[in-house]
């Protein structure tokens, strides 16, 4: 089978993010994989133990996300791609990557596209559907289960609280889930590997692309963090007396009862 995987490098979510002159500040920040794409590299992998094939792990982007490209072949992946926009685009949308994609991915004859549910930075989840629409394939999302049997394949995906089941034929885009599967970690034999594996970089003008024809849909007007939380009480006293107070306070401050 031919596999692809849409990958992003994103903050790790342990990273205390800060703003500087309207712009998170990235520096000596940590990055990390997706991780909601590691699920979609890790069942990649699962499928073509049991099916046969090549796993690619592609990423757009700056030159940095080699490091995390490295990390998914580290885990088992066959081959990598960077399409490096850095020295093309000074700014970027979902509109944007799903272009540049789904511009390499049109002759490649994939059998299966995975990728996240959604990015943790921006949780948008649009880029794998707009990369289905643009290719043409059908697309699942939220997807906790997969199967394939030949040409077709049968998708367990998360609605509102439920599960829901769907068949349909290759090629398919799938977004991952929490759920789908456990991401292994990279083994030390794995990331002795890694570093053999090929690491192809592109950039626009070796996919024919002008910088207009991925030109974002959309602009960002501000970045802020959320307003800080205001210190909560502590009730002292008897349990009656904190009652009485919480009632008070509820009524009076909180407007809730």
């Amino acid at each position: 089978m031919n596999i692809y995987v849409l990958m992003k490098r994103t903050f790790d979510t342990e990273e205390k993010i800060a703003i500087s002159n309207g712009k998170i500040n990235e520096d000596g920040a940590e990055f990390i994989i997706n991780p909601y794409d590691e699920y979609a590299i890790e069942e990649a992998i699962q499928v073509k133990d049991a099916h046969g094939g090549e796993v690619t792990v592609i990423s757009v982007g700056g030159e940095e996300a080699e490091k995390q490209l490295r990390t998914a072949l580290a885990m088992g992946a066959d081959k990598a791609v960077l399409i490096n926009t850095e020295d093309d685009l000074e700014e970027g949308d979902q509109f944007t990557t799903a272009k540049i994609l789904a511009e390499y991915l049109k002759d490649k004859d994939a059998d299966l596209i995975l990728g996240g549910n959604v990015a943790i930075d921006g949780g948008s989840g649009q880029v794998g559907p707009r990369v289905a629409d643009q290719l043409g394939i059908p697309y699942v999302t939220t997807i906790t289960k997969l199967e394939i049997n030949g040409s077709t394949a049968v998708i367990t995906r998360d609605v509102e609280g439920d599960s829901e089941v769907i068949e349909t034929s290759l090629p398919v885009l799938v977004t991952a889930q929490q759920g789908l599967n456990e991401p292994r970690y990279p083994s030390l034999p794995g990331i002795m590997k890694a570093k053999k594996k090929p690491l192809e970089e592109l950039e626009l003008d070796d996919m024919d692309l002008d910088e207009d024809e991925v030109e974002p849909k959309t602009k960002t007007i501000e970045i802020y963090l959320p307003p800080k939380k205001e210190a909560g009480k502590v009730l002292e006293g008897e349990l009656a007396d904190q009652v009485k107070e919480l009632v008070n306070l509820l009524h009076t401050e909180a407007k809730v009862i």
